[in-house]
């Protein structure tokens, strides 16, 4: 398991690399290790207002469910599975807006779903993040 980095390491580079997951999608965000939550919901929410006009898709050749619009939270998970298999589903990560990515202990390049809310629902939020599975690739090559 990797260790986090910190802020107080001169040694660390104060930058890591969440994998955000979501339907079928991965962004890649660069984060600062100082950022709170806030930036890091204010920075993928236009990510996806950039990249994804028309909205998520959760399948495979299904239709994208538009961004929803107005007041949204954003809400995080990470894997119920400490090795890193995504396929045992996401628990949410106890997070407020002015925690920051180094409070959360989230290491470099880690898996972490999100879920789009309304903030008054924030509590209940589920994680949908389709997993791709090595057998349908398998049978193409």
């Amino acid at each position: 398991m990797e260790v986090p980095r910190t802020t107080d390491n001169p040694v660390d580079d104060p930058r890591i690399t969440l994998r955000l997951k979501c339907g079928i999608h991965t962004i890649f965000l660069f984060v600062m290790l100082d950022w709170t939550f806030a930036k890091v919901s204010e920075e993928l929410l236009q990510i996806l207002l950039d990249r994804y006009p028309n909205g998520l898709t959760f399948s495979v050749g299904a239709e994208p469910i538009p961004l929803p619009e107005g007041d949204v939270k954003v809400v995080y998970g990470i894997p119920r599975n400490s090795n890193g298999d995504l396929s045992h589903g996401w628990k949410r990560l106890k997070v407020e807006d002015d925690d920051t990515v180094e409070s959360s202990k989230i290491a470099d390049v880690s898996a972490v779903a999100f879920a789009l809310v309304d903030p008054e629902l924030a509590g209940n939020a589920t994680f949908d993040v389709t997993v791709p599975q090595l057998e349908e690739y398998d049978e193409e090559y």
